[in-house]
């Protein structure tokens, strides 16, 4: 019987290591996300409309996030449909960093 519950408990928890492993394999990192949604009119972190305002300084993820919602002044929002909030937080994640630099 003991034999059984080690065996049946190393399986699952192999199986839930591998599922793990699987679960990420989708999932784009920050800069991704960043080059894909907000790279051509913000390269580098840098603002094409208003080179005044680089995004790159702005250092509160929450007024990151809020902005990718939100939009304005030229820029498109991302709704939940087009972003997911786990995206938006990888995206504000990446400019809170510098955008790589």
């Amino acid at each position: 019987m003991k034999k059984s519950v080690l065996f049946t408990a190393a399986v699952l928890s192999g199986a839930i290591a591998i599922g793990s492993a699987f679960a990420g394999a989708d999932e784009k990192t920050g800069a991704e996300l960043f080059k894909e949604k907000c790279g051509s009119c913000h390269p580098d972190g840098n603002n094409k409309i208003n080179p005044k305002k680089p995004i790159k300084d702005i250092k509160d993820k929450d007024k990151i996030v809020a902005k990718i919602r939100k939009g304005g002044n030229g820029m498109t929002p991302f709704t939940i449909r087009t972003l997911s909030d786990a995206d938006a937080r990888h995206i504000a994640d990446y400019v809170d960093a510098g955008c790589g630099q």
